[in-house]
C-alpha cells in the first residue's frame, strides 16, 4: 500500500519531513505547498514534486495526509481545514499558540475521519527512550529532576525572535521540554518559578519548578540567549542512588548504584533525522495513515503541552503558583 501525502510548509522542517518521508518506500509525496512560491519551488525540486501553493491545491492533487510545517502561530487554519477534509494530518509542534486554538484542534480530532499526530520528534531520540526504558523497567525510580533546554539565540531565522510568529519563547523551543517532563514523568499538577527580559522583546529566561502527579518534582530551566553552549539541553533524573542524565541528543547515561557499572549510549554516529526522533515519528504516522497502529503522539499529548506552556507563562507573569488542569 501507498500514502499519498503532501507538505505543507517548506522551510527548514518541512526539508526535514520530505527528507524522512522519501526514505519511505510506502510514501508518494504528491507535492509541496508554500505561501513563498520560491520556497515551495526550492523544496519541491529536490523532492521531485510539484510545488503547489496550499492546501486546497495538495487534497486537488489526491492527498491522503498532510504534514503541518508552517510556522508555529499557523498552525490551526490548516490543521482544522485538513481534518475536516478528511485527511490525516501530522503537525509539527506546536499544536497551537493559545489553549483556545488547542482545544479546538483536539476537538476537531476527536471527530475527524482521519488520524491527528502532533510533531514531538524527542520522543523517538534514542536517547530519550534509553531513559523511558530503564523507568519502564523498574531500574529506576525517578524522585526529583533537572531539565534544561536553552536556545543560543532569537536571531537566525528572523522570524525565532518574533512572538507573532512563534506565539512566545517557550512554544518556539521548550515546549519539547515539557512535552518530555510529561514522557517521562506524567501529569503536571503545579507550576511555580519566575522569568525575566533581558536580551528580547519577550520573556526570555525561565526558572520554574513543576511537580508531577507521580510525586517527581523537577527544576525546569529554558535561557533563549547562552549562544548553543554544549550541552544546550540536558536532563538528570535522580532516582534511589541512581541517575540516568541525557546530553542533547548525542549521548546518554545510566548510573544503577554507587558500586555498579555505568551504562551509556552514543549517537554521535547517527544521521540527523535518526538522531533527533524525526525517521522513527515520520514512520509511525505512516504506519497510522495506512491504518496500522493509532497516532504515536495523540491529540490530548499536544492539548497538554500547550496547557502547560501557558500554565508556565502565567506562574511566570503572576508570581504565584498555578495548579493544573487549566479551568475554562
Amino acid at each position: 500500500m501507498s500514502a499519498k501525502v503532501g507538505i505543507l510548509g517548506a522551510g527548514f522542517i518541512g526539508r526535514i519531513h520530505a527528507t524522512c518521508l522519501r526514505r519511505d518506500p510506502r510514501v508518494t509525496l504528491v507535492g509541496v505547498a508554500d505561501v513563498v512560491p520560491a520556497a515551495a519551488r526550492r523544496l519541491a525540486d529536490e523532492a521531485g514534486v510539484p510545488a503547489m501553493d496550499g492546501l486546497e491545491a495538495l487534497i486537488d492533487a489526491g492527498a491522503q495526509a498532510v504534514f503541518v510545517c508552517t510556522p508555529n502561530a499557523r498552525h490551526v487554519e490548516p490543521v482544522l481545514a485538513a481534518l475536516e477534509a478528511g485527511l490525516h494530518v501530522f503537525s509539527e509542534k506546536p499544536m497551537a499558540t493559545s489553549l483556545d486554538g488547542a482545544r479546538q484542534i483536539r476537538d476537531a480530532a476527536a471527530r475527524a475521519r482521519g488520524a491527528y499526530q502532533i510533531g514531538f520528534n524527542r520522543r523517538f531520540s534514542n536517547v530519550y527512550r534509553f531513559a523511558r526504558q530503564r523507568i519502564e523497567e523498574g531500574r529506576i525510580t525517578p524522585r526529583l529532576a533537572q531539565m534544561k533546554h536553552n536556545r543560543g539565540e532569537l536571531v537566525q531565522p528572523p522570524w525565532t525572535g518574533d512572538p507573532a510568529v512563534t506565539g512566545g519563547y517557550l512554544y518556539e523551543t521548550p515546549v519539547h521540554l515539557f512535552d518530555m517532563g510529561r514522557y517521562l514523568f506524567g501529569e503536571v499538577v503545579a507550576v511555580a518559578g519566575a522569568a525575566r527580559q533581558s536580551v528580547y522583546r519577550e520573556l526570555d529566561g525561565f526558572v520554574m519548578l513543576f511537580t508531577f502527579a507521580s510525586g517527581v518534582v523537577a527544576s525546569v530551566t529554558s535561557v533563549a540567549h547562552t549562544s548553543w553552549f554544549f550541552p544546550y539541553e540536558r536532563v538528570e533524573i535522580y532516582g534511589d542512588h541512581c541517575t540516568v542524565v541525557t546530553e542533547e541528543l548525542e549521548r546518554a547515561w545510566f548510573a544503577p548504584g554507587m558500586r555498579e557499572q555505568v551504562e551509556a549510549i552514543d549517537c554521535f554516529h547517527m544521521t540527523f533525522e535518526e538522531k533527533w526522533g524525526y525517521l522513527a515519528e515520520d514512520r509511525l504516522f505512516i504506519d497510522t495513515v495506512l491504518g496500522e497502529r493509532p497516532p504515536a503522539v495523540t491529540a490530548e499529548d499536544g492539548y497538554r503541552a500547550t496547557e502547560l506552556v501557558e500554565a508556565t507563562y502565567r506562574a511566570a507573569r503572576t508570581g504565584q503558583p498555578v495548579a493544573l488542569p487549566l479551568g475554562g
